[in-house]
């Protein structure tokens, strides 16, 4: 009896919310940033996942408002790999400034539409946003680009394993491939790069030599189990040391094996120190690297 009931809620459970995602296909609402990220509208939808049904986006991502609050500095050029609705990228274009400057990739090419109209209602206090609807993994290219059943924001590249939330496969198309090195010929030196791929976080990487080697820039990363040997082992291997985002500033200490969300930093650079680190070596490299 207990077994059956328990049975029965949860069949009402995932049926509620297979409707609910039903629903939400192609909807999209205007949102505001929360106050300590700038309060800017953007576009939001419960396609991308379920808890942008919300009114309060900090409740549906706090994570990422707390790591844009932390780590952004006026003036600063980010990179946002895997961008999704922007909420990473927008709260990095207000803390940033007219004086930064932001990239925002996301090769789901309804998401990359949706953050190009967000991008167009920032306000003039904020950085310019670059939107390119682009995959990036280790070689250019093209790709099979599979579209979640679920959430958008579980899209995934072929050869990655995607997430336990995908729950099956929309649709799948073909998009266009690049590297970060690829990308380093055409915009801004980042001062920070945010990565979350799905899956496809090793090959992003083996893709930045040059971003890894001269650049170095402050990396925010989600790691799944699958990479996290590998993509540890690369990012030491260019001089970067290991954190656990999820822990408070004062209690990460460095790590062997990256965490599911990972901070990576050039060792020897502090968090103070980290911004004008970073300025000095986009002084110096400039962004004609050849690649």
């Amino acid at each position: 009896m207990r077994v059956s009931a328990f049975n029965s809620v949860g069949g009402s459970a995932e049926m509620i919310r297979r409707v609910a995602e039903h629903l939400s296909r192609n909807l999209v609402f205007w949102r505001r940033l929360p106050s300590h990220v700038g309060r800017e509208l953007v576009l939001v939808s419960p396609d991308a996942s379920l808890k942008f049904w919300k009114r309060d986006l900090y409740k549906s991502e706090p994570r990422l408002f707390d790591w844009a609050e932390e780590f952004v500095r006026r003036g600063d050029v980010v990179w946002d790999i895997g961008a999704n609705v922007g909420l990473f990228a927008f709260s990095a274009a207000s803390l940033s400034g007219t004086e930064g400057h932001i990239v925002a990739v996301e090769a789901d090419n309804w998401l990359a539409q949706l953050l190009v109209r967000s991008a167009s209602m920032l306000t003039s206090k904020c950085a310019g946003v670059d939107v390119f609807p682009l995959a990036v993994i280790n070689s250019v290219g093209v790709g099979m680009f599979n579209i979640a059943a679920r959430g958008r924001s579980t899209n995934y590249l072929d050869g990655a394993r995607g997430s336990t939330q995908t729950g099956g496969i929309r649709k799948s198309v073909m998009v266009e491939t690049v590297t970060l090195d690829w990308l380093l010929t055409r915009s801004p030196v980042p001062n920070i790069l945010k990565i979350d791929v799905e899956g496809a976080e090793y090959q992003v990487l083996k893709g930045a030599h040059q971003v890894l080697s001269q650049v170095r820039p402050l990396i925010i990363c989600e790691v799944s189990s699958e990479n996290a040997v590998r993509v540890g082992e690369l990012l030491r291997s260019y001089g970067y040391e290991l954190f656990d985002l999820d822990k408070s500033k004062n209690a990460r200490r460095p790590l062997s094996v990256p965490s599911f969300n990972t901070l990576a930093r050039f060792k020897g650079s502090s968090d103070e120190s980290a911004t004008l680190f970073k300025h000095s070596i986009h002084t110096k490299a400039g962004v004609g690297l050849s690649v």
